[in-house]
């Protein structure tokens, strides 16, 4: 009766112990569509660090650069079925999941980083978030992916009107393909990881991205002009799967919403710092650079006009009033 009362206490001490390490043991799967070395990536990296340290070694993150578990669209699909953790994209992708998210794409509505960080940061940007939860999405932070600027193999871009007749790729989403066709170009829209081919085999003529994503993913090598436009700002979204984080304990969410948080203002930091150097090389590896006049800003805003206030009222008017206070708060 003694060894059997024993042989049942070590069997429970056993399941016991291995249910403990089933919860507090994680692995994380973390995608992006940028390679090593891009500031994204770098963020990404800072969050395994802090997951790491402030885990014990108990969560750990594994990352996945470079588009290499697939593009955007099949990672949002992943991670609502659970099969991927999480990933860090343009938060304009999720308006296919959640419709407000179409206002982070509305051309020139940022004009410089602080107004950025208002609403990323404020109540507004954890609103937006805050929706994705019922598309099994949960948002954690916003990364920074910058201001969007145009390339091409064709000409330079001094005036509005050498944007036409281009053939663009864009983000696969309603609002770039309409603000392309609204400058007279022609929109051509691709998931990020065909984008390189494309415009080497000269299925396009050009792109736009932010100036780290053009340098880091060595679009030079295939682009000869880039015009500074800044028509439109990214966030990017880090997200993890709502069925992985409802497996965690408090203790773990803790810690993985702290990281998040942590890495994004380390992140937005490298990203801002990149800039500079990132056209740099881009000049030394052969591509001129133009930059649009006053008036010429003004031409390109006013094309965009009619592709706001289309899309304000399918995001919703209510939606975009509230994104507009945040802006003349931070303007103030």
């Amino acid at each position: 009766m003694k060894r059997l009362i024993l042989k049942t206490l070590v069997a429970a001490a056993a399941v016991a112990a291995f249910g403990a390490a089933q919860a507090q043991d994680k692995t994380i799967k973390f995608a992006t569509q940028n390679p090593k070395g891009h500031p994204i990536v770098m963020g990404m990296e800072k969050f395994a660090e802090i997951v790491a340290a402030k885990s014990g070694g108990k969560i750990k993150v594994n990352l996945f650069p470079g588009g290499t578990l697939g593009s955007d669209q099949a990672n949002v699909s992943a991670i609502q079925g659970g099969t991927l953790e999480m990933a860090s994209m343009n938060s304009g992708i999720f308006a296919s999941q959640v419709k407000e998210f179409a206002a982070y794409d509305f051309p020139f509505m940022f004009t410089n980083t602080k107004e950025a960080d208002a609403v990323m940061d404020g109540p507004f940007g954890k609103k937006l978030h805050d929706k994705l939860q019922d598309k099994g999405l949960v948002g954690l932070a916003y990364y920074e992916l910058g201001f969007r600027n145009i390339t091409n193999s064709k000409r330079p871009i001094t005036k509005v009107e050498d944007l036409e007749g281009l053939k663009l790729r864009v983000i696969p989403n309603p609002i770039n393909v309409e603000w392309v066709k609204a400058v007279g170009a022609n929109p051509t829209p691709l998931p990020f990881p065909e984008v390189y081919a494309a415009l080497e085999q000269k299925a396009i003529d050009g792109q736009e991205n932010p100036l780290t994503v053009i340098n880091a993913n060595k679009l030079y090598e295939v682009q000869k002009h880039v015009v500074l436009s800044n028509h439109q700002y990214n966030p990017q979204s880090v997200i993890i799967s709502k069925k992985f984080w409802d497996g965690l304990d408090a203790g773990q969410k803790k810690i993985i919403a702290d990281a998040a948080v942590e890495s994004a203002k380390y992140q937005r930091e490298q990203a801002r710092g990149q800039v500079a150097s990132a056209l740099d090389n881009m000049k030394k590896n052969g591509m001129q650079v133009t930059e649009l006049s006053a008036a010429e800003v003004g031409k390109l805003r006013d094309k965009m006009r009619p592709v706001i206030a289309k899309f304000g009222v399918s995001v919703g008017q209510d939606t975009v009033k509230e994104l507009q206070a945040e802006l003349e708060k931070a303007r103030k």
